[in-house]
């Protein structure tokens, strides 16, 4: 299997630096399957699960992204994330906690700084939530 470099770094932390045979991002044009030798892109990214299918191991790496940009060589894939957590480092309840409070901080902001910052919030949430509904669709099958 022919693989390439991929690096997914939010602005708190590497979250994943290796090799992968596949990966699909979620982007504002839908989602976006990348093989090894892919033609140069950039692309907006959108609050989702961000899949990565890694040589050796039978389960997919999830990755919730919140937003950001891609960037697309043909033998590396940067992913600079505003928000991204690991799938493992997930919790059903957490997630439909932070959306509930980031939900209010949107409808109780008073600036534009604060209505950044509970926009930011409520993307990082739904894009936990998302990845989560994607774990239990693939447990599901």
């Amino acid at each position: 299997m022919s693989t390439m470099q991929v690096e997914v770094v939010s602005s708190e932390q590497n979250i994943y630096s290796g090799e992968a045979g596949f990966v699909v991002v979620p982007t504002v044009q839908g989602e976006l399957g990348i093989y090894p030798r892919h033609e140069p892109i950039m692309s907006l990214v959108r609050p989702g699960a961000l899949r990565l299918t890694v040589p050796g191991e039978a389960e997919e790496v999830l990755v919730a992204v919140s937003g950001g940009v891609l960037e697309v060589q043909p033998d590396k894939i940067t992913v600079l994330a505003d928000v991204a957590v690991r799938s493992t480092e997930m919790d059903q309840a957490r997630a439909e906690a932070a959306k509930k409070a980031a939900e209010t901080g949107v409808s109780e902001a008073r600036d534009e700084k604060s209505l950044a910052e509970a926009h930011k919030a409520l993307a990082a949430a739904i894009a936990q939530l998302k990845t989560l509904d994607y774990l239990r669709s693939q447990k599901n099958k």
